[in-house]
């Protein structure tokens, strides 16, 4: 069988694996990535809180906390590379009680001896001044900590890493891996393909693909974690993420975190799920998310909701115990050809590029890597018009009319923004690829108003039927004929 030869695939497009395929196309390889969904932030890298955690919470010496400071230290310059939204915002830690105190002090103990910096212990009126709407009766404040849009940072890398020659190939779920003379050759259900080199970076999948290549035993248990969406009115004043005091393992309850773009996320909670696949809200859940939220910001009320969704954290675990233990990066000698990342989760976000760069140094133990001379690491995203100054408006006005329509009157998303959304590198043609490309459809009204009117956009744009247009996975049609006007 003549197979499509690649030197690296990397199994999972999340932003982990997008991460991994940035930093070896610094070199002369040919890459490609293998993604069962048909987008590369559907998944974990798309349905979590969008922080850049501090690592304060995590064990001294693990990859968690080297991984989680490194990201956080350099992602000033990474967010300017990638035009990522980035804001060091800064995080609250409240407590109420001597017992909350005891344990804030000592994660606060636990992240100076991380290197994480300006960790300070602070009072009420201390934290009035960052928002009299917090919870608390004192608090750490971690000056460092910061938000950013987790889907524009997953395009942005996988955009760049494309720019740089990486080959993207969606809806290729890995159903069979075959060892075959240095390499293996993976199934999927639209063709088969031979690397020297399989990265494992399937998230929620992992144990099941390192099983695949040999390497059995890790467990990975779901943690579904719930979240509502608070209207920008909620926001107007709020700057600042604010946390509970952790647990004794350092995880944290409900708190409540700003967006880039202004709106206030309340969640999330953490239940156990068998089903690694259900993203289904439940009541009691999100009754206990508002009694929790009230704890951390007063304004968690029914009247500020415009959506809720459900994220699945996939923790490496103790089978016996439900321990939840350190993120895998590993080569072994016993399984050549492999680099196995397992369990990665919060603070994935954060350590995306650090565990990188690790998956990389393991490859370069094994052989020599050619610099890719062309590699460009800069990636331009697209240009948010609410943004931009009335004088710069007016001008992208009179180099491209379309600036001057409205799609989304919610987000004030214009035509020119769609289009590009539309026309993107990667070729996702959604409707939620084109809502977190630009934030249409992801207002108060939540797509009412312009949702048809993107739809019409991609079937002009690229000449299909309506009943080609998809909200999301296939089997997700919007349209079963033509709606009358």
């Amino acid at each position: 069988m003549n197979l499509d030869q690649f030197d690296v695939l990397i199994i999972g497009g999340g932003v982990v694996g997008s991460a991994v395929a940035r930093e070896l196309s610094r070199y002369k390889l040919r890459i490609g990535v293998l993604e069962m969904a048909n987008d590369v932030c559907t998944g974990t890298s798309g349905r979590n809180t969008g922080v850049l955690h501090g690592g304060f919470t995590y064990t001294p010496g693990s990859f968690r906390a080297l991984c989680s400071v490194e990201g956080n230290q350099e992602f000033d310059h990474v967010a300017k590379e990638l035009d990522v939204p980035f804001n060091r915002n800064g995080q609250l830690v409240v407590g109420f009680t001597d017992d909350d105190l005891r344990r804030i002090l000592k994660f606060k103990a636990i992240g100076e001896q991380n290197g994480v910096q300006g960790l300070e212990m602070i009072d009420r009126a201390r934290m009035d001044e960052f928002d009299p709407k917090a919870g608390g009766n004192f608090a750490m404040y971690s000056p460092n900590d910061g938000i950013l849009n987790p889907f524009i940072y997953t395009i942005a890398l996988a955009e760049n890493a494309h720019a740089n020659g990486v080959e993207y190939f969606f809806d290729h779920e890995v159903t069979e891996i075959h060892r075959e003379g240095e390499g293996h050759r993976l199934v999927t259900p639209k063709g088969e393909f031979y690397a020297r080199w399989t990265v494992n970076s399937a998230g929620m999948n992992s144990a099941i693909i390192s099983e695949k290549l040999g390497i059995p035993g890790y467990v990975i248990g779901g943690w579904k974690g719930q979240y509502y969406v608070l209207d920008k009115k909620a926001g107007v004043d709020t700057h600042i993420s604010i946390y509970p005091a952790p647990t004794e393992t350092g995880g944290f309850a409900t708190h409540a975190t700003p967006t880039m773009d202004g709106n206030i996320l309340i969640g999330p909670d953490s239940v156990w799920t068998d089903d690694l696949d259900d993203y289904t809200a439940t009541a009691d859940s999100m009754e206990g998310l508002i009694a929790d939220g009230l704890k951390m910001f007063e304004l968690t009320k029914p009247e500020y909701f415009i959506r809720n969704y459900v994220g699945i954290r996939p923790k490496r675990i103790d089978p016996e115990t439900r321990q939840n233990l350190d993120f895998v990066i590993e080569r072994r000698d016993d399984v050549p050809g492999v680099i196995n990342l397992v369990g990665i989760e919060s603070p994935g976000l954060t350590s995306a590029l650090p565990i990188a760069r690790r998956a990389v140094a393991l490859l370069a133990e094994c052989e020599e890597l050619e610099a890719n001379p062309s590699f460009n690491p800069v990636r331009k995203g697209i240009v948010r018009f609410v943004d931009q100054s009335p004088e710069e408006q007016k001008r992208l006005i009179e180099e491209n009319p379309d600036y001057g329509e409205l799609i989304c009157r919610c987000e004030q998303v214009t035509r020119a923004e769609v289009l590009e959304a539309i026309r993107n590198p990667l070729g996702v043609l959604t409707l939620n690829g084109i809502k977190v490309r630009t934030r249409a459809m992801m207002g108060r009204c939540q797509g009412g108003y312009c949702e048809t009117r993107i739809a019409k956009m991609i079937q002009e744009e690229k000449g299909l039927s309506e009943t080609d247009i998809l909200l999301d996975r296939p089997g997700s049609e919007v349209f079963t004929g033509r709606v009358r006007p």
